[in-house]
C-alpha cells in the first residue's frame, strides 16, 4: 500500500495574511494526529516567517529568489527531499508574495512524475483593502500580479474585511468573482476560520486509507468508473472544483500507444501543458512524454529506482472528471483484451 502525499499552495500577495492562515492550518493539521510539512519561500537571504512556524514542524526554506522564477528548479528538489527524509502526511507551500501560481503549479507537478504527491488546492489570501485600492486605480504590475493569483486560486480568501465597509466588501466581492468566477470566497478578519470548512472547499485531507493504492485493481477497472463527483484512487476530482488547474493520474496499468497519442491530441484547449511518465502495452520501453502549445512529444527513458506511471495535465477550468473517465477506459480495455503487438517506437 502506498500513500499519496497532498499538496497546497499558499498563494497572496506581501502582508495579505498567509503566513497566518498557515499556522492556523499547521495547527489544524496537528490536532488531527496528522504531520504536516512546509515549503517555505523568501525573497530575502533569512527566512522571517519561518521563525513563525513551530520548530517541530519539518521545514524546506528556498530564500534568496521566487520559486516561481530564480528559483523554480530548486523547489522540485527540495519538496522530493522533504517528502523523503519526512514522510509528512501533507505538506503545505507557502509562496512569497512575489509569485506567480501558474509556474509554482508547474514546479508542484513536476514533482508527481518522481513522488506520490498531489497538488490538491491553491488557496490564495486577499487584502480587501489594499486590492480594493489596487483596482480602483488598475494600473502597476502589483496589480496585474493580485489579478494572476486571483485568478488562479481554488479558493479565495477575502482577508482583512474589518478595514472597509460592508458596502466595499460587497464591491471587492464582485471584483473578485469577475476575476474568477468557480472559486468560493470565505471572507475573514486576520484568516479567522474554520479549517475543515476550508478544506472541504479546496479538496481537504482525505480520512485514512482513501489515498492508498490497491494492488489488485482489475475488478475496479472493469466497472463503471462510477460517480464524477466522487474521490477516486487513480486521481483526485471533486464535484465542487470540476475546474481544478491541475489534475495528476496514477496509472494501474499499462495503456496502448496509439490510444493515448490520440487523447493527449485531442485534449481540449484549456489544457495548457501535460507531462507524464508512462508503460504503454505496446512497447518495449518506458516514456517520458510532454505537451505543450498543441504539440506531444514521447522520449525513451529508463528511470532510476520506483517511478510510477502517471500523467499531469495543467489548464484552468478543464473538466477533470472527463480526463478520469476517459484514462480509466484506456486501463480497462488492456485487462480486457490485452495487446500483443509491440510497436517498434
Amino acid at each position: 500500500m502506498e500513500q499519496v502525499v497532498p499538496v497546497y499552495i499558499l498563494s497572496g500577495f506581501l502582508g495579505s495574511g498567509k503566513t497566518t492562515l498557515l499556522q492556523r492550518l499547521l495547527e489544524h493539521w496537528k490536532s488531527q494526529g496528522l504531520r504536516p510539512a512546509v515549503v517555505m519561500n523568501e525573497l530575502g537571504e533569512v527566512n522571517l516567517d519561518g521563525l513563525l512556524v513551530e520548530q517541530t514542524v519539518p521545514m524546506a526554506e528556498l530564500l534568496g529568489g521566487c520559486i516561481c522564477c530564480s528559483i523554480r528548479g530548486d523547489l522540485s528538489t527540495e519538496l522530493t527531499t522533504l517528502v523523503k527524509k519526512e514522510s509528512p502526511d501533507v505538506v503545505i507551500i507557502e509562496a512569497t508574495g512575489a509569485a506567480n501560481p501558474l509556474e509554482i503549479v508547474d514546479g508542484v507537478t513536476e514533482t508527481s512524475l518522481y513522488l506520490k504527491v498531489e497538488l490538491r488546492s491553491l488557496i490564495t489570501v486577499v487584502d480587501a483593502a489594499h486590492i480594493l485600492e489596487l483596482h480602483r486605480s488598475q494600473q502597476g504590475k502589483t496589480y496585474r500580479l493580485m489579478q494572476e493569483q486571483i485568478r488562479c486560486a481554488s479558493v479565495l480568501i477575502l482577508n482583512k474585511t474589518d478595514r472597509v465597509t460592508a458596502e466595499e466588501v460587497e464591491e471587492v466581492t464582485g471584483v473578485l468573482r469577475k476575476w474568477n468566477a468557480f472559486a468560493p470566497i470565505m471572507p475573514t478578519v486576520r484568516c479567522e476560520l474554520e479549517p475543515e470548512e476550508l478544506l472541504s472547499n479546496s479538496g481537504g485531507i482525505l480520512s485514512e486509507g482513501e489515498y492508498e493504492v490497491e494492488e489488485d485493481v482489475a475488478s475496479e477497472l472493469l466497472l463503471d468508473s462510477g460517480d464524477p463527483g466522487s474521490q477516486q484512487e487513480n486521481g483526485s476530482v471533486h464535484a465542487a472544483h470540476d475546474h481544478v488547474m491541475a489534475y495528476t493520474h496514477y496509472f494501474k496499468r499499462p495503456v496502448d500507444s496509439v490510444e493515448f497519442e490520440e487523447f493527449v491530441q485531442a485534449l481540449p484547449r484549456d489544457v495548457y501543458r501535460a507531462k507524464g511518465i508512462l508503460t504503454f502495452s505496446d512497447t518495449s520501453s518506458r516514456f517520458l512524454f510532454q505537451y505543450a502549445y498543441r504539440e506531444a512529444d514521447y522520449m525513451k527513458i529508463t528511470p532510476q529506482g520506483e517511478v510510477p506511471d502517471v500523467a499531469v495535465f495543467i489548464g484552468e477550468h478543464f473538466s477533470s472528471s472527463e480526463l478520469r473517465k476517459k484514462l480509466l477506459q484506456m486501463e480497462k480495455r488492456i485487462l480486457v483484451r490485452p495487446s500483443t503487438v509491440k510497436r517498434n517506437l
